[in-house]
């Protein structure tokens, strides 16, 4: 049983506040987020107390969704609730952020009073809400090609390129008067997250991908829907499937929707879509890389005269020649003590800061194109420098972005959709792979 739900923003401006039962202060919103933020790790426990009230929250969206209840309630039950509830904002909102949320405040409160009836949840699907909900979305501007600040995710490289744009699928699933109302589109995504660390030698010592289909849905109706996967994926180390280059993964995972029948002779995923975001399937590869890693570093570090430290780095993009990597940034920590920084790089478009709270510098590039090397020279300002401040550089850990790419090879062979839509129906698969961790020593 629920007694609020609030929204907060990451400084704790408040957003949506629900109480459904008034049994607890509404200064329960400052008390909480008083609670996280004395906290000194990053990851604040999910759930909490303050005297008899309990506070269990999930971070989306760089949002605090926070519930409090007073009775003994399940915590997995509410956390459900409060991912649904984020779920259904971005579906409803068409993006899930703070300014979306405050555009839409209206809409998000009726949606809390169709889902929560005195602090007991009715119903949390999109299908059935959509009878009941009035409120129409208020999107920001729409995307354009020439601005490529807006390329993001899945972001477009030239405006000659049929591809999705990154902010296609970041609409509302129920719009009127949009100008993009009318499309019947469905996307299906394959995100993967890359975890990788590399040797200071150059060897890879650990990779693991994290990977998941994803499926948002903007058609009227549709009975089902069939997707095809490589035909050789295969799932453990035992299995071996086709004559071509295996698609392996360790483990795997599928909604409760997803129908399997076809899956084990022809690797077809068969589903009946509601509109939304699904995620039909989870899988996860450990310990193995198929493809080299996307970046190679060569580090050379020494001491200069006086107090200052020479950093210079030598970045390599090993993506084949036609790819291109997105928003890569390379963070390397200095010694302590570090006062100024100067730099010297290969490109007018990149940009380098020392970032004196971190104690790092922060290397941005904002496009990196395939088998193409990059440098910089780092001249770092360090007082008392000595030899054991050149063992506190490292390790280097990167960001980036990989459009059109998945590590484990997974590719969906066809999308089809049954019975055929009336009208134009667009159907969009997209790749991307993003850096979870990826660090290399030196």
């Amino acid at each position: 049983m629920i007694s609020q739900v609030f929204i907060l923003s990451s400084k704790g401006d408040h957003l949506i506040y629900k109480d459904f039962r008034g049994e607890a202060d509404k200064d329960a919103v400052s008390v909480f987020f008083g609670m996280v933020t004395a906290l000194s790790g990053d990851q604040p426990p999910v759930v909490m107390s303050h005297k008899d009230l309990n506070f269990i929250h999930v971070r989306q969206g760089g949002l605090y969704w926070v519930a409090s209840t007073k009775t003994n309630a399940s915590p997995f039950t509410v956390i459900e609730f409060l991912n649904r509830l984020a779920a259904l904002t971005k579906d409803y909102c068409g993006s899930l952020c703070e300014k979306s949320v405050r555009m839409n405040f209206a809409l998000i409160y009726e949606l809390l009073d169709e889902m929560v009836d005195y602090g007991y949840i009715q119903t949390t699907s999109t299908d059935i809400l959509k009878n009941f909900i009035q409120t129409e979305a208020v999107t920001s501007k729409p995307f354009s090609l020439f601005d490529l600040s807006n390329v993001g995710l899945f972001g477009a490289e030239t405006q000659q390129s049929k591809v999705a744009p990154s902010t296609a699928a970041t609409r509302p699933i129920m719009s009127h008067r949009s100008e993009q109302g009318g499309k019947n589109e469905i996307f299906v995504d394959v995100v993967e997250r890359l975890s990788v660390v590399i040797g200071s030698n150059g060897v890879l010592m650990k990779a693991d991908v994290e990977g998941e289909i994803r499926v948002k849905c903007y058609l009227p109706t549709c009975s089902e829907m069939r997707i095809g996967l490589n035909e050789e994926f295969s799932i453990g180390r035992s299995q071996l499937r086709g004559y071509g280059t295996a698609v392996r993964v360790d483990e795997c995972s599928f909604h409760q929707a997803v129908k399997l029948d076809e899956f084990d002779t022809y690797r077809i995923l068969k589903v009946c879509p509601s509109q939304g975001e699904q995620t039909l399937m989870q899988y996860q590869l450990s310990d193995e890389l198929p493809c080299a890693p996307p970046f190679r570093l060569f580090p050379t570090v020494e001491k200069d005269y006086g107090s200052r430290l020479l950093i210079f780095l030598k970045l390599r993009c090993d993506l084949p020649p036609k790819s291109t990597a997105l928003n890569v940034s390379v963070t390397v920590p200095v010694p302590k003590g570090s006062l100024s920084l100067s730099q010297e790089l290969s490109s007018p478009d990149q940009t380098a800061e020392l970032q004196l709270k971190n104690k790092a510098i922060l290397w941005s590039i904002p496009r990196f194109p395939g088998g193409a090397q990059l440098s910089a020279l780092f001249k770092v300002e360090v007082p008392s420098l000595s030899s054991a401040s050149l063992l506190e550089v490292g390790p280097v850990s990167m960001s980036f972005e990989l459009p059109k790419q998945t590590c484990t090879g997974l590719q969906i062979r066809f999308l089809r959709l049954s019975p055929t839509q009336p009208g134009m129906s667009q159907r969009w698969v997209r790749y991307v792979t993003h850096s979870d961790s990826y660090t290399i020593r030196i």
